[in-house]
């Protein structure tokens, strides 16, 4: 089994320990914005040890939108490139786990309404595009078919 390796960043790491400590129903949003968020556990694409990240949650039907934003960042967050190397995640929405694989958003009509599907559930995306100059990226996590 691979190992964990928590987020350097204290609030990051103490989310997802509230979250996971909890079952889901706590730690479930942002900071005291009361803006709901996921929790997305995936592989290094370095290291193969296992790395969770709280992200907006953002619904497509089944499916959850991933915005690699980084708070408009000139860089993509790490995340980013673990599942662009390995695209099966699990994900958490408060207390449901689900399988999922990812993949990157290419097709710009695609990407253009699943933006504007993140920007309706998180408005500060649009300030964000605004002030990286890089593209942000979109990912979709669907339910893995058993």
């Amino acid at each position: 089994m691979a190992e964990y390796i928590p987020s350097p960043r204290d609030w990051v790491r103490e989310q997802v320990e509230l979250y996971e400590k909890s079952g889901g129903t706590q730690g479930n949003t942002l900071r005291d914005t009361g803006l709901p968020v996921i929790l997305v556990t995936h592989t290094g694409n370095k290291t193969g040890a296992i790395r969770k990240t709280p992200l907006m949650r953002v619904k497509d039907g089944a499916r959850y939108v991933l915005v690699g934003s980084q708070g408009g960042a000139p860089s993509n967050p790490e995340w980013v490139y673990n599942l662009r190397a390995n695209p099966n995640i699990e994900l958490r929405d408060r207390t449901e786990v689900f399988a999922m694989k990812t993949h990157e958003v290419k097709d710009a009509a695609e990407r253009a309404r699943l933006w504007q599907l993140a920007v309706a559930a998180f408005a500060p995306y649009e300030d964000y595009r605004k002030k990286t100059a890089r593209e942000i990226p979109v990912f979709v996590a669907e339910p893995v078919r058993q």
